[in-house]
């Protein structure tokens, strides 16, 4: 079952200028999806289409199984978000920030302290959010959006600006609230080390297409990428020759001959092979097949 579905959803700021062309997104029940893309492709606006911050212009979005445009307050009771930066009242406390918004939200007031437990701000007291460093901003941000008790989580760059303790601190809060309260997320991203040690599902969009939905393994499938190695040498016809004839077939790469497969006995074989006939290598590459090696290749 999907939580958000969304059929040819469109979106164009002039008839020149189309942001979306007929995006047609799926996230699974439960899951955390990261939604990747290069600046400008189009992710921010697509959040901000599904949490009804833009009006839509075509095709049609499907929350909780139900439609955004006849179901928008009962869908958004249910959703909590955070676009861009935080925005927080900086002379207040975390817990003010908080009493704030659950007036707003008309929850229970005991729901503060848990919110706070959960994204790890109980501590902080009467100091003021000015004071904050950035990641707890962000968590303090988080704990707003969590308030309602939400079943959908939207985060938008939600690490960014983050020193790598930070990042990693985020990281393992959302991998705990996704699998303790079964919070569907979807969160966009242009960390990919990071979101591939996060996310469970995977939308890549580009220039306002969808190229990509799935999980890592079925992208990787689709792009036919596997480990191995590139070698550079100052002969690679010579050192093709080599390979060949120890029953491996390599492709040429560029300046590279490329190697399926990462045995380090066949590897430290061919090298030795290659020297003794007088081979210069210059370098040997171990080629991963990395969420980042395959994004680079798909939008490329």
């Amino acid at each position: 079952m999907y939580c958000i579905e969304t059929h040819d959803l469109c979106y164009r700021f002039s008839k020149e200028q189309s942001i979306l062309n007929r995006i047609n997104l799926q996230v699974p029940t439960g899951s955390i999806f990261g939604f990747l893309g290069p600046n400008g492709a189009g992710k921010t606006t697509t959040l901000r289409l599904l949490l009804g911050l833009l009006k839509k212009q075509d095709g049609s979005i499907s929350i909780f199984g139900k439609d955004l445009a006849k179901n928008r307050i009962n869908i958004l009771r249910n959703t909590g978000s955070m676009i861009e930066s935080p925005s927080l009242y900086g002379h207040l406390s975390a817990t003010e920030n908080l009493q704030i918004q659950q007036v707003m939200y008309q929850c229970a007031p005991s729901r503060i302290s848990e919110v706070l437990e959960i994204v790890g701000l109980s501590h902080t007291g009467r100091k003021k959010t000015a004071q904050f460093s950035l990641g707890m901003k962000q968590r303090l941000s988080i704990a707003i959006a969590l308030l309602h008790n939400p079943s959908l989580l939207i985060l938008d760059e939600p690490t960014n600006g983050l020193d790598p303790n930070g990042i990693i601190e985020i990281r393992e809060l959302l991998k705990k609230i996704n699998a303790e309260q079964q919070i569907t997320m979807v969160i966009s991203s242009h960390l990919l080390s990071e979101i591939e040690k996060l996310v469970t599902h995977i939308g890549i969009i580009n220039k306002g297409e969808l190229l990509f939905q799935g999980t890592l393994s079925q992208l990787q499938t689709r792009q036919n990428l596997n480990a191995g190695f590139l070698f550079r040498t100052n002969n690679n016809a010579k050192a093709l020759t080599i390979i060949m004839n120890n029953g491996w077939e390599a492709t040429e790469q560029n300046e590279f001959l490329y190697l399926p497969t990462t045995d380090d006995l066949a590897i430290a074989s061919l090298n030795r092979q290659m020297v003794q006939a007088g081979i210069e290598v210059y370098r040997m590459v171990q080629q991963q097949n990395d969420l980042e090696s395959i994004f680079i290749n798909l939008v490329k």
